[in-house]
């Protein structure tokens, strides 16, 4: 069953932030994720719980592959990038 890696970002440092959105991009498909979404233009219809900056969706092909990306010693640095240029709020989450 798939699992979605779903992350909300806040970039506060774009031009840092390019590099970190190529490199993960490439670990996040060499363990099967297939981007859905990337920050494209957003329709926020309720907010009561939660008001979305940018919104990036990850397919994998289940629970263990989104967790291997997520946990992987190659993205451990890369998430750095993210941390170091951006807020972000990411869930991994079962498919149905």
């Amino acid at each position: 069953m798939a699992a979605f890696v779903i992350a909300d970002t806040r970039i506060e440092n774009a031009e840092a932030y390019e590099d970190y959105k190529k490199q993960a991009r490439a670990i996040a498909e060499s363990y099967g994720g297939r981007y859905r979404a990337r920050g494209g233009e957003l329709d926020v219809i309720d907010s009561d719980l939660w008001s979305p900056t940018r919104v990036v969706i990850i397919e994998f092909p289940d629970m263990e592959s989104a967790r291997a990306f997520a946990n992987s010693p190659e993205y451990a640095p890369v998430a750095k990038l993210r941390h170091a240029n951006a807020k972000s709020t990411v869930i991994i989450v079962d498919g149905v």
